[in-house]
């Protein structure tokens, strides 16, 4: 049994058995139903960014603050917005931060609690809290320390390395973020690790955004980069074409089930070969026009689509963000600090040649997320509910709270269906919270599911089935994990 600090001056935290199931008695009966079919499944988790290193290395997870504050932008934006510098608590910093700077940072999280009310962030904190660190206290300046020491005790122990919370959280399938050069050495040791593998697998993902965005000042040398991984010439369009190719079958050889896009919109554009080949000289040789880049950034992301027929990796794309939008903070702190913001959509019109090209191709998989909540329902349902390519990613980053995940299986589920939905991504490099997010999934498939059973639109019995699915079935058929 763990050990709880409870101090009788403080107010308890807790969690409720029936959080985020429906206030009605009926309906709430029904959903615990529904989720008690699935509460104990495994976790599939095709999208995050948890280092590969954490697990590879089974390493210590340092001190609270360097485990469930600095690294999470989620909670870092809420604390920014409300005064408290990025550097306080952590970024940036690297290994510079002291055992008091560290306790310091816990206790801003700590004084700024009351800031959290009502977001998602909170949800995921008192999951965390209580169910994985025996936390009972409400956190406070006044308890701040007593917090800390609770998480840094059970952080110590043995049982509180990756790999053997890989075995607690029930993490069956577990797909980091990658660069196309990386030589998946952490991953190529993990898969060598037999009685390791054959409870988990943890994969790569393809991630070439940017080495298809010639506009960015440092691309020629990040094509270079590229041909130099994948032993291919690339001055001329073709072998960047090859170069790319040769990588992503080096990653799915590694264990690679998808690709992840990210670009500032979704048009995409095929070009007459020469007219392709044209522009690709023109940018390796520095005198491509803005157009001109743009033009070539959309044949080059259209591409990977193609590549996809060919080779099978899932596509996962997640476009429509204002990125560093603070121009300050990215000065100081660089790139993903959690500075960005969402940004209008417009799909329909966007996709029409990926989608004329390759939407109903047999060996493509197109899963669709957006920041944009308006998209799902007018664009990417109607989408998913047409071409046999299109899958619909569930809300990730911003629209991932309780609220926006309903409000998302309301707006899909009456034009797509449940067949059309990815099943959860959790899009995280918090380790702690994986557990969390797909808990809360599984809560929220439970309540939409049970609201159905009530107004008699579907019986209990195919919930259940619709239940195990989203968590199971489609995460394993729409990234292919079963081949």
């Amino acid at each position: 049994m763990r050990r709880r600090h409870h101090s009788a001056m403080a107010s308890p935290l807790t969690l409720h058995d029936d959080r985020l199931f429906p206030a009605d008695p009926g309906t709430r009966e029904v959903a615990r139903r529904i989720y008690a079919t699935t509460r104990e499944l495994p976790i599939i988790s095709p999208h995050g960014h948890v280092p590969p290193r954490w697990i590879a290395r089974n390493e210590h997870f340092g001190n609270p603050t360097k485990l469930l504050l600095t690294p999470d932008h989620y909670i870092n934006r809420v604390l920014h917005a409300n005064g408290v510098e990025l550097s306080e608590l952590g970024v940036g910093r690297g290994d510079e931060m002291t055992e008091a700077d560290n306790r310091r940072a816990f206790r801003l999280l700590c004084e700024h609690w009351a800031d959290f009310n009502g977001t998602a962030m909170r949800y995921w904190l008192v999951d965390q809290l209580v169910g994985i660190f025996g936390v009972d206290v409400r956190p406070s300046a006044a308890t701040a320390d007593t917090i800390y020491d609770t998480i840094a005790a059970r952080i110590d122990e043995p049982d509180f390395r990756p790999r053997q919370l890989m075995d607690a959280f029930r993490i069956e399938f577990l797909a980091t973020t990658d660069d196309p050069c990386d030589d998946l050495g952490l991953h190529a040791e993990l898969a060598a690790d037999g009685e390791f593998s054959a409870r988990h697998r943890v994969v790569p993902t393809f991630r070439p955004d940017r080495y298809l965005e010639p506009a960015r000042p440092d691309w020629n040398e990040l094509v270079d980069a590229l041909g130099a991984a994948a032993g291919v010439d690339v001055g001329t369009l073709d072998g960047y074409t090859q170069a790319m190719a040769e990588r992503r079958r080096y990653f799915k050889a590694h264990g690679a089930v998808s690709s992840d896009h990210s670009h500032a919109d979704l048009v995409t554009l095929i070009l007459d070969h020469d007219e392709a080949a044209r522009l690709y000289d023109r940018a390796r040789r520095g005198r491509a026009t803005a157009d001109e880049a743009l033009a070539l950034r959309r044949h080059l992301f259209t591409d990977q689509a193609r590549l996809a027929c060919e080779d099978g990796l899932t596509m996962t794309v997640h476009p429509a963000v204002v990125r560093n939008h603070d121009a300050g903070a990215f000065a100081r702190y660089g790139a993903d600090v959690g500075g960005d913001i969402p940004a209008k959509l417009e799909a329909t019109r966007g996709l029409q040649q990926l989608l004329n090209a390759y939407g109903n191709d047999p060996n493509l998989n197109l899963v669709l997320f957006t920041l944009d909540e308006d998209v799902y329902s007018r664009e990417l349902a109607p989408l998913a509910a047409w071409y046999r390519s299109v899958y619909i990613g569930v809300p990730w980053w911003f629209v991932d709270a309780p609220e926006s995940i309903m409000r998302f299986k309301q707006d899909v589920t009456e034009m797509a269906g449940f067949s059309r939905i990815s099943g959860m991504v959790d899009d995280t490099r918090a380790f702690c919270s994986i557990p969390a997010r797909h808990d809360m999934s599984r809560r929220l498939d439970a309540a939409h599911l049970a609201g159905l059973v009530t107004a008699h639109r579907l019986d209990e019995d195919e919930a259940l089935d619709q239940a195990r699915a989203l968590v199971v079935d489609n995460p394993t058929r729409i990234f292919k994990l079963g081949r």
